[in-house]
């Protein structure tokens, strides 16, 4: 009996009744039939609550759902998504108590559930069939509504061949797809979502989060903003403005939704189960993009290993729903858990073996430093927020070919070279993975070896994107990890990166005012300039003869 919803009070002839609909059809090409029209809304009527079914393409019932005075909740269909340029194949046909039309539930279904009609039945006060308001999904350009609303109509006045109308459409949606640019990669909604009060720089998270993605290979088509007292624990966003995203999603056909806020495990799977898409967030898609440029057999096992971090937690999440819960003990070891449990037990096991490997990397990576300390060479370290320059700045003070690219993260892997100052003397130059905001801590623990690079720097080279609109919230976010890791002491010397691009020109603009105000240097990597009077800063820093004490040295790197 594939009756769904409450039927805690109904009387054993009202739950016969309902069996009977299921048994009910209509002819294959009638789009809803007087008679079962009139079904509906007398037991509606009666029962004070929406009354609704799912009827396939021949005809027939397939679900009966008892809703309450005020909805009907569909069942759950194991979250199996129609192809693209296909409907479900199910039309559902509901009641509304009263002279109501479709509202944002109904349409909200229609869209994410791909049904191939969302039809609901006017009940008036004698429990007699009125107007018949119902909408269908169509081909429509990106951005415009895809939701068709139709006429409302008595039922004896739909009477047009339903077979023939909606293979027209599924025609139509089909072409549709087919014309779709799929150059452009995956296609992503981004959210952000602020709780309490607003805070000053959402603008600049979102354009850091949009650089992200395109970082990733991704095509951001739409951006969506919200500030909630506090977050929604279930899902994050509030209900309505995520009833909203839910239809905007499968309006601009994406393929996944980002969060720019780390979500829970049950966020992720909530939403995943609301949008029947892939729902990442910040933390993930930064895993992704490490994962992507990820070249050495060091850099791919740290990412690997953040990535295990991440997923373990998640793993109870995903288990599936039809598996066993029962106990464990003799008789009772469900395949469920079983199957968790190895899922668990061999991820726990591959993050063991890939922290020994590590280790032994980190072995290495000392045994190398002492090396170079034995030249008794200075060290300097690039270091910096992503994508501020700082492959492009080593590439211009060591005339090397080294990578670089106007994307976050495109540098993982330290890259050491000799640098030869003026005056004859020659110093190690190593540039280190970039920084950003809030680090997920899985990748700042799985690049401890990477990073264990800085800790032998006599000086680091802090390269700022003098040309970003958060100039001073990347300084401190720069500086947090430092102190995180263990190198708040660490010498430092800020390098106000593409001055030029800022107005008043390069000598004598913002970029020079900013640099005399922090005690840096302006520079423009790309342009070579001002490298010079960069060189002739780092060489008093790290030849300096007044004091041997680090934080004496500290306050002349910053011009104190």
């Amino acid at each position: 009996m594939n009756i769904f919803g409450n039927t805690h009070g109904l009387k054993a002839n009202q739950v016969r009744r309902l069996e009977r609909l299921s048994r009910r059809h209509i002819p294959a090409d009638r789009f809803i039939t007087q008679e079962f029209a009139r079904h509906l809304t007398e037991l509606s009527h009666e029962l004070g609550r929406q009354v609704g079914v799912l009827m396939d393409r021949r005809g027939g019932v397939t679900h009966v759902i008892v809703g309450d005075a005020r909805s009907i909740e569909l069942p759950d269909w194991g979250r199996i998504r129609a192809g693209r340029g296909r409907l479900r194949g199910f039309r559902c046909i509901h009641t509304h108590l009263g002279d109501e039309p479709l509202n944002r539930d109904d349409l909200t279904d229609l869209a994410v559930l791909r049904l191939d009609a969302m039809i609901a039945i006017a009940t008036d006060s004698d429990g007699l069939p009125g107007l018949v308001y119902s909408a269908a999904l169509r081909a429509a350009a990106v951005g415009t509504d895809p939701v068709e609303i139709l006429d409302p109509l008595p039922p004896t006045q739909l009477d047009f061949g339903f077979r023939a109308w909606i293979r027209d459409r599924e025609e139509d949606l089909a072409r549709e797809d087919t014309t779709r640019d799929v150059v452009d990669g995956e296609r992503a909604i981004l959210v952000s979502v602020t709780a309490g009060r607003k805070p000053d720089d959402v603008d600049a998270q979102i354009d850091e989060l949009k650089e992200l993605a395109y970082s990733a290979g991704v095509s951001v088509v739409d951006i969506v903003k919200q500030r909630r007292p506090r977050a929604d624990p279930k899902y994050l966003l509030g209900s309505g403005r995520l009833q909203d995203l839910v239809i905007r999603a499968f309006q601009t056909d994406v393929d996944l939704v980002i969060f720019d806020q780390n979500l829970t495990p049950a966020q992720a799977r909530n939403l995943s189960d609301k949008f029947e898409l892939r729902v990442i967030d910040r933390t993930q898609l930064i895993l992704d993009i490490f994962a992507q440029h990820a070249r050495t057999r060091d850099g791919k096992l740290q990412v690997e290993l953040a990535q295990l971090k991440y997923m373990l937690p998640r793993l109870a999440q995903r288990a599936d729903r039809s598996l066993s819960r029962l106990a464990g003990g003799i008789g009772g070891r469900g395949p469920g858990e079983t199957k968790l449990e190895v899922d668990r037990r061999r991820v726990r096991d591959r993050v063991s073996r890939l922290e020994k490997e590590l280790k032994a990397l980190r072995g290495q990576r000392s045994e190398r430093r002492r090396r170079r300390t034995r030249r008794e060479l200075p060290v300097l370290s690039i270091v910096g927020y992503t994508n501020a320059g700082k492959s492009t700045l080593l590439r211009a003070l060591t005339k090397s070919d080294v990578h670089i690219a106007d994307k976050m993260f495109a540098t993982l892997d330290p890259t050491t070279r000799r640098l030869r100052f003026p005056r004859d003397r020659e110093v190690i130059i190593t540039d280190t993975v970039g920084f950003i905001r809030d680090l997920p801590t899985d990748l700042i623990d799985a690049f401890r070896a990477t990073l264990e690079e800085l800790s032998d720097a006599d000086l680091l080279l802090h390269v700022v994107d003098v040309a970003s609109p958060d100039v001073e919230r990347r300084i401190t976010a720069v500086r947090q990890i430092l102190a995180d890791i263990g190198l708040a002491d660490t010498p430092e010397l800020l390098v106000f990166n593409q001055a030029d691009r800022l107005s008043g020109g390069f000598a004598g603009g913002i970029g020079s005012s900013l640099a005399q105000r922090y005690g840096g240097v302006a520079i423009s990597a790309l342009k070579r300039a001002g490298l010079r009077d960069l060189l002739v800063h780092a060489e008093d820093v790290l030849w300096c003869e007044e004091s041997s004490d680090r934080r004496d040295v500290r306050l002349v790197a910053e011009g104190g």
